[in-house]
């Protein structure tokens, strides 16, 4: 999968947190690949280094050879041989609430996703070129919204998947030149893949950082998985270290882009497009090569939506019953950082890693106004288990200024809340806090286990119900 950097920034040696698994889970896994040389990159871009420091394309292997049966008998050395880089995993997480939220209640859900990516230079002599597939099939549903809570569940896989036995996700084609410092991808692509990503955000459980930062994944110009938008995307590296990023993508009216089973990609109504873009800088820093990643984004979508709130008089359209007043375009920013403070071992993640963000967009349209996160993560290596991870997340959410005028208008004319882009409202949204405590134990060769602590502040953003916690643990397995 792709995250917006050159192959040789994401690629590492997984710190075992890293969960094994595609899709969502897939920020951290397939991030897990080998660098330069990987078994992503043709032959034909590995031997130009010689002559130019080359990023690598967007694209490495999601788990390299790492399989929990091996190389399946010989066929997957045969396979990466030829730029054929197929995935199975699978994902399971059971999550209840202790204490507190509407109701005690317990909830499994999971998935199990399959990905294939070939390399057509290794394949068949198309340099450059590679397509890109993944689908999933997934069951349960979040716990969050059985204790009251439905703006950051605690279950990073659950529904979404339109109840079928093959949910596409994504299919696209890659092609990069001028030795990969230019990158174009086109077809069905989940924009959170590229833009505002990170490969740390799926080491943790919580969905409204997994693999995405809400509130942008929320929005029609803006999926992410298990969702796409066709569109295209460029990717320009002026130095190893930097690069600039642009998007033109198809913005969907429609609740699932691509239909239920994500396969209709032919859908009414595509008229309007988002133009996401970002910058980055992926420094090192010392003899130790500290790495770190600093991005900034913005993206407009030119769709019109409607105010949450207003009438064209600017009114409660609730109480003058007239249509509720056109907004037009949708604007969104971000900006995400993360640093290695100290180095354990080799690879990307190996050490104690900082990372923090924030997400803003227009309230009059999006029921969450902004997102703040900050974190750490950090290998295993300090106390030898150098393939576990643990890690601790802080986030705090701000419901908009013009959802809660609408939230005010429904509770003083007595009728019931409406709900939006989070689901149920039960009470005027002001904020949420959550925190979040995992440790993942490498328990076999592509397996993991992970404890997962959720203390939830508000849930849904209102007082109606007491602060919940929530124990978890998550499953993965690369097959």
């Amino acid at each position: 999968m792709s995250f917006g950097l050159p192959a040789a920034a994401v690629a590492q040696t997984s710190g075992g947190g890293a969960t094994p698994t595609t899709g969502a889970g897939a920020g951290s896994s397939a991030a897990s690949g080998n660098s330069a040389g990987a078994p992503g990159l043709s032959k034909s871009t590995q031997t130009q280094t010689a002559s130019i420091e080359d990023p690598g394309p967007f694209f490495a292997a999601p788990m390299g050879a790492t399989h929990f049966f091996g190389d399946w008998g010989g066929i997957q050395p045969w396979l990466q041989k030829h730029g054929i880089h197929l995935l199975a995993a699978i994902n399971e997480e059971f999550a209840g609430n202790v204490t507190g939220g509407k109701e005690r209640a317990y909830s499994d859900a999971g998935q199990v996703g399959a990905e294939l990516d070939i390399d057509w230079g290794m394949l068949a002599g198309i340099r450059n070129f590679w397509t890109h597939m993944l689908v999933v099939n997934g069951h349960g549903q979040n716990v969050s919204r059985n204790f009251g809570d439905s703006i950051a569940g605690v279950q990073e896989i659950y529904g979404a998947r339109g109840n079928v036995v093959a949910h596409l996700v994504s299919m696209y084609g890659e092609y990069a030149f001028f030795h990969n410092r230019i990158d174009i991808s086109a077809g069905d692509i989940p924009v959170g893949s590229f833009f505002a990503a990170s490969p740390l955000f799926c080491d943790f459980m919580n969905v409204a950082i997994c693999g995405n930062p809400a509130p942008n994944k929320y929005t029609p110009g803006n999926r992410d998985w298990p969702s796409g938008n066709i569109g295209a995307v460029i990717r320009v590296m002026p130095t190893a270290h930097t690069y600039i990023m642009g998007g033109l993508f198809a913005v969907s009216p429609h609740a699932y882009n691509g239909g239920i089973s994500g396969w209709s990609l032919g859908q009414d109504g595509l008229g309007k497009l988002s133009t996401p873009v970002e910058i980055g800088w992926i420094p090192t820093f010392g003899r130790k090569k500290l790495v770190g990643h600093y991005k900034l984004g913005y993206s407009y979508d030119n769709s019109q939506y409607d105010n949450l709130y207003e009438d064209k008089n600017g009114e409660s359209y609730q109480a003058t019953g007239l249509p509720a007043r056109k907004q037009a375009g949708m604007n969104s920013t971000w900006i995400i950082l993360d640093q290695m403070l100290i180095r354990n071992g080799a690879g990307q993640t190996n050490g104690l890693i900082a990372l923090a963000g924030a997400m803003y967009t227009d309230g009059k349209t999006v029921a969450m106004r902004d997102h703040e996160w900050a974190g750490f993560v950090e290998s295993g290596q300090p106390w030898g288990r150098p393939l576990d991870t643990v890690g601790v997340m802080y986030q705090h959410f701000d419901m908009s200024h013009t959802a809660a005028l609408q939230q005010e208008a429904s509770q003083a004319l007595g009728v019931p809340y409406i709900s939006n882009q989070w689901g149920n409202v039960y009470g005027v949204q002001s904020h949420e806090n959550t925190y979040e405590l995992f440790y993942s134990a490498h328990v076999a060769r592509a397996m993991a286990i992970q404890p997962d602590f959720q203390y939830i502040q508000r849930p849904g953003a209102t007082t109606t119900f007491k602060d919940a916690a929530v124990l978890g643990v998550q499953f993965t397995v690369v097959l």
